[in-house]
């Protein structure tokens, strides 16, 4: 058979192959909420990996509509007109730039309540934090684009359309390292406007939030012409990070702001901004600033303003004191309250989005939305087969691939941990056995990892070096663990297992001892080892730990021929299980590249195929390669693959040679 007829009948044979969902129905994190004014029942979430779900009974049941219209999956704002409840925009790429974060493609408008979908432009601005209209007229819209997280461009600020999304005039611009995190419309004067400009840069190694260009701007013309007031009396002095504004509908001239400096707290003004009072400085109220920030004032009461962090907050007093609200889940980051009615709202957080209607004494389920994200996935080698993941802000799961029952209710899955993060895999021999990479879920200091046991449901810490990372740089640890780090039985001997923090580990009892096996094979830069954050807030959470193994796989063919990628773009080999190691960097691959994935032949001996990407560095280019002589020659495959869409994965049919299958961000 030709080549050209192999890949034919290839084809023939994928476009046979259809998806089907197996859930689980629990939701994924959320940041952008919105409700519809003229009907109780139905609410609006973008999910921030899942595009956008409506529910016409009040969250009882959720559906996806965007689905065959956005080219891109992550919603970072969506609001829906007063004074038309059939007109929905929504801004795509979340702006709450955690270190997972994608981005989007721009703005889309609905009509028809969500049914169908257009795309309106803005596609540089990559992460939109809000979208206001204009409470007469649906055609008057207003976009706060933060712009491009990983490197300056010019598609940041805000934007306005008079027409719908037809056209857009760039309204304010303060250059191309600081994008717009909040926007606020006075809807008592709509042409009052409040925008928080922020200067953030996200890389591989750091989260950068503050500086010169941050602060906060108003207009009284409807965006012709905008004056800063982070300067004004009051106002916190000197550099400013995130900052969250909203101006109160209830009390004309009052207006919140939630602000990132070293003086930081919850400010307010009671005359547009002109002079600033610190009504609270609770670092409650300030967790993680970069990832926060958002306040939002009753529509009817002007003593009521909630604050999102770590918990949701309630003041009933201007601010002086604030109470929790208990939400489904934490990490909260958006609220809507109906403005003719502030016991219905609807709240988002990184469990999913969830309504209330008695102003939050009680909400919905996350447990109907079909948003979860997943780090990675794994089966085991039952019959029928169950799928393994672990969730982003939630734990590790188990999920059966089918059932008897018609359907796979929830009662089905089941815990295999409090991993978050990190790579999870079944022991080959006994599938109640699951070992999971915990970093940022669980106890266990840096590198958590765990050791499930669903036969006696006990859960037993099996962390490399159980070293608190906590507060302090990378520079300051042992050994050095990424947030998703590998972790792999080995295919030749189930009783081996292996890890890599910045050294590649083994176990032969299951993670209660653990061997080295390699020196450090990153390039171990002391200057990307330094606390995370600044110049304001420091965030040392180990998210942003660096010079570490990324990628990491033994042979399926070889016996202890180990491959190792850093994610400071180092590629190692080592053919005698880890006794030497040499270091077969493609030269062809650029500085500081992450090696996303390797992946051994199941073939040929000597081939492996690697995926890599410099996306966090502002190249977006695809990077794939092949060698066929255990490193010292590679070749680059990226064949005819989007020249600006990064590539996450490569993986080799293990039946058919040849057949490969290459994850990319969005197509």
């Amino acid at each position: 058979m030709s080549n050209s007829s192999s890949i034919e009948t290839t084809n023939q044979e994928l476009s046979a192959v259809t998806w089907r969902c197996i859930g689980p129905p629990r939701g994924g994190r959320v940041v952008a909420v919105a409700g519809d004014p003229s009907s109780d029942a139905v609410f609006y979430f973008g999910a921030c990996a899942g595009g956008v779900w409506k529910t016409t009974d009040g969250g009882t049941y959720w559906k996806n509509v965007s689905d065959g219209f956005f080219n891109t999956a992550s919603v970072g704002a969506i609001a829906v007109a007063h004074s038309d409840s059939n007109v929905v925009y929504a801004g795509t790429g979340e702006a709450c730039i955690r270190l997972d974060v994608t981005h989007g493609d721009g703005v889309y408008r609905s009509t028809d309540a969500g049914h169908t979908w257009k795309h309106l432009g803005l596609k540089d601005t990559r992460h939109i934090s809000r979208v206001r209209i204009d409470p007469a007229n649906p055609d008057l819209v207003y976009v706060a684009a933060l712009g491009n997280a990983f490197k300056p461009n010019e598609e940041r600020g805000i934007f306005r359309s008079t027409d719908g999304g037809g056209s857009w005039e760039h309204i304010l611009y303060r250059g191309q390292d600081a994008g717009a995190a909040d926007l606020s419309l006075d809807t008592s004067n709509p042409r009052i406007l409040y925008a928080a400009i922020w200067e953030a840069r996200r890389s591989f190694w750091n989260m950068s939030s503050g500086g010169n260009e941050s602060g906060l701007y108003r207009s009284t013309d409807g965006g012709d012409t905008w004056t800063e007031i982070s300067s004004n009396q009051g106002f916190p002095e000197g550099i400013k990070g995130r900052i969250g504004v909203a101006a109160s509908p209830a009390k004309s001239g009052r207006v919140w702001a939630t602000v990132e400096s070293e003086d930081c707290g919850i400010y307010r003004s009671d005359d547009y901004g002109e002079t600033w009072e610190l009504v609270n400085d609770d670092r409650d109220l300030q967790g993680r600033p970069w990832y926060y920030q958002h306040i939002v004032p009753d529509p009817q009461d002007p003593e009521v303003v909630w604050v999102m962090n770590y918990q949701c907050h309630k003041s009933i007093d201007g601010g002086k004191s604030f109470s929790v609200v208990g939400t489904p889940h934490g990490d909260n980051h958006d609220l809507w309250i109906d403005p003719n009615n502030s016991d219905r709202l609807i709240e988002g957080n990184d469990g999913g989005a969830c309504v209330s209607f008695n102003g939050g004494e009680s909400f919905s389920s996350i447990y109907n939305q079909l948003t979860s994200q997943f780090y990675h996935l794994t089966t085991d080698n039952r019959h029928p087969y169950r799928v393994y993941g672990t969730q982003q802000d939630n734990s590790a799961i188990s999920v059966p691939s089918q059932t008897g029952k018609g359907a796979i209710p929830w009662g089905d899955c089941y815990f295999v941990g409090s991993s978050e993060s990190g790579y999870i895999a079944v022991d080959p021999n006994n599938p109640d056995i699951v070992i999971s990479g915990a970093v940022g879920s669980s106890p266990g200091g840096g590198g958590n990892m765990l050791r499930y046991d669903h036969n006696t449901g006990q859960v037993r810490i099996i962390t490399v070096w159980p070293e608190v990372n906590i507060g302090y740089g990378a520079d300051n640890m042992k050994y050095r663990f990424q947030w998703t780090y590998p972790i792999s039985f080995s295919p030749h001997d189930s009783t081996v297992l292996y890890t890599a923090g910045n050294l590649v580990f083994r176990s032969l009892d299951q993670g209660s001892n653990w061997t080295p096996i390699s020196p450090d094979l990153t390039r171990h830069d002391e200057e990307k080892l330094r606390p995370s954050g600044g110049p304001v807030t420091l965030d040392t959470s180990g998210a942003e730990t660096y010079s570490t193994i990324f990628s990491f796989a033994e042979s399926p063919i070889e016996k202890g021929v180990f491959w190792a990628g850093s994610d400071d773009g180092l590629v190692h080999v080592s053919k005698d299980e880890g006794d030497s190691w040499q270091d077969i960097t493609p030269a062809e691959l650029p500085e500081w590249s992450l090696i996303s994935m390797i992946e051994p032949s199941s073939h040929s001996a000597g081939t492996a195929y690697m995926a890599a990407t410099r996306y966090k560095l502002g190249d977006n280019s695809p990077m794939l390669f092949k060698t066929d002589d255990y490193g010292e020659q590679w070749r680059v495959i990226n064949g005819n693959l989007p020249g600006d869409d990064f590539t996450r994965c490569i993986r080799e049919d293990p039946v058919k040679p040849g057949m490969l299958y290459a994850g990319t961000e969005t197509t």
